[in-house]
């Protein structure tokens, strides 16, 4: 047979389409052509597929070699596309039957010796086939943990060609198969019970989880502004099947699972250097577009410590997928379109001295200004909750140091009385204000307080009496802009959820401007 057929994927950040790989075999000069819009690993894929072939003791067909990677228009990017080139040239070459290949998706790396090797983008890619219809796939046996999470998938790993090539003609046995799914992690992490002090800091990061709010955090050295933020992905809830695959998508493109326990359960928390690029906070870089700290963050949290040491272009870019929950890549090459629904958490000091205290500042005030202003209006106007930390009470500090030793007394269950509340009690909390407000937005398509729009909360609940005159105060005497109206209501239905109020009362309100503006009554 001079033409055979096999089927890999091509992705487009998480989603893509199926991929024709055809080879065919004719007379006439030898040499091999591989066409259909490829990048340059895809055109050097003839190379490796020459030298695996021949490495796994089959004989290079001394014919003209045009293979062809259908739809044509469709950009082609990445190795991932070896093993279907070299499995569908040996069919062609009659190496193998062609009744052997049938629908199956073929997906890896080869190496020059016949490996193969893994790849990223399994997941979205098998999920691609599955939704096209494909029941069946071989993929490397490094990434056969995380195709096993393509339910409806019957999955096969492998480890070279040679041995696909002999399961193929029925001179080996099957090729491996996933074992039984690791256990994910138990999501144990750093606990809130470590936190002193910070009382206010507390209840904001426990709204802030409750309604899914954006959080900025200003105060001095040693205050608590990183360890609250490492703890804010403990007190929100495991990720639901539908989110984890999705999570682990973005993660797969990126090429950063585990590859033990490649499913993402808990939420992501990402946390990148103040000296990241624009490409590397929200995608894209030269060739391959991959995901930036905003995907990987998605349904997590994105913590930026030191704020204000980061490039202004570089914060002024997350204000749009912090409103849409997305982000689009766009290059000359095309666009890619990433998921990006996180939890931004700022961290910032007052100014670029950091004194510990203000009377100890040396900063002149316009440096003040200036240093904070590195943070744009825009940018402050989207997030729900700011916080003044003040500098950490000494008190708090020697709190507990009295209480009887573990095991003794009234400190037999190894908490002293004045002692933190750890994340697991709040994070019950959290989860059941998540659920009322997941009832009461029911049939629509947001999860959580944050992603509502002003509209639909206006129209849920409108202020009267003392809640409506904070509201009007604030918003007359500027303080509050349009968008900042919203996201007050947004935060004042989270408190009310965490209260286990049907509705926001003055209280909740109170609390959502003392949290936003620092305005009370």
């Amino acid at each position: 047979m001079a033409l055979a057929r096999t089927w890999s994927v091509a992705l487009s950040g998480v989603t893509g389409q199926l991929v024709a790989v055809e080879a065919d075999l004719a007379p006439g000069l030898p040499g091999t052509t591989v066409i259909g819009l490829g990048d340059a690993a895809v055109v050097q894929a003839r190379d490796r597929v020459r030298a695996a072939v021949l490495n796994s003791g089959h004989k290079w067909p001394e014919k003209r070699i045009t293979v062809a990677l259908s739809p044509a228009g469709v950009p082609k990017r990445g190795a991932g596309y070896d093993l279907a080139m070299a499995v569908a040239l040996l069919a062609a070459a009659g190496v193998v039957g062609p009744q052997a290949l049938g629908e199956t998706v073929l997906l890896g790396e080869l190496g020059l010796d016949g490996s193969v090797r893994p790849v990223r983008g399994v997941l979205p890619s098998l999920l691609v086939a599955r939704t096209a219809g494909r029941t069946a796939a071989v993929v490397p046996h490094g990434n056969l943990s995380e195709a096993a999470l393509a339910t409806g998938m019957q999955v096969r790993g492998v480890d070279t060609l040679r041995d696909l090539v002999d399961h193929l003609r029925g001179a080996a046995p099957g090729l491996s198969v996933p074992g039984p799914a690791a256990a994910p992690p138990d999501g144990s992490g750093p606990d809130m019970a470590d936190v002193l002090g910070q009382p206010e800091a507390r209840v904001a990061l426990e709204l802030a989880a409750a309604g899914g709010h954006h959080l900025a955090m200003i105060g001095p050295p040693g205050a608590g502004k990183t360890m609250l933020a490492a703890r804010l992905p403990g007190l929100l809830p495991p990720l639901d099947p539908a989110d984890a695959l999705e999570v682990t998508a973005v993660h797969s493109v990126a090429g950063s699972l585990d590859e033990s326990t490649p499913l993402i359960t808990r939420p992501p928390f990402v946390d990148p250097h103040h000296s990241a690029s624009l490409a590397a906070v929200v995608g894209g870089g030269s060739g391959l577009i991959r995901p930036g700290a905003v995907s990987l963050a998605h349904r997590g949290v994105l913590f930026l410590d030191e704020a204000p040491e980061f490039r202004p272009t570089v914060l002024d870019a997350l204000r749009q997928p912090m409103e849409s929950g997305l982000v689009l890549v766009a290059r000359a090459s095309g666009a890619v379109r990433f998921p990006a629904r996180f939890q931004l958490v700022l961290a910032a000091n007052p100014c670029p001295c950091a004194a510990a205290k203000d009377v100890d500042c040396t900063c002149p005030s316009q440096v003040r200004r200036r240093y904070l202003g590195r943070i744009s209006g825009p940018l402050l106007d989207r997030v729900d909750i700011r916080l003044d930390l003040p500098p950490l009470d000494p008190a708090a500090l020697t709190a507990g140091l009295d209480d009887p030793p573990i095991g003794s007394g009234a400190g037999a269950t190894g908490r002293g009385v004045g002692d933190p509340e750890p994340s697991a009690a709040i994070r019950e909390r959290v989860r059941a204000a998540r659920h009322r407000a997941a009832e009461r937005w029911s049939g629509r398509p947001w999860r959580c307080n944050a992603e509502v729009p002003g509209s639909e909360l206006r129209r849920a609940w409108r202020p009267r009496g003392r809640a409506a005159a904070l509201l009007h105060r604030a918003a007359d005497s500027g303080v509050l802009t349009g968008r900042g109206y919203d996201r007050v209501l947004r935060l004042a239905f989270t408190s009310a959820d965490l209260a286990g109020r049907p509705e926001p009362g003055e209280t909740d309100v109170a609390t959502a401007l003392a949290l936003r503006c620092g305005e009370a009554a």
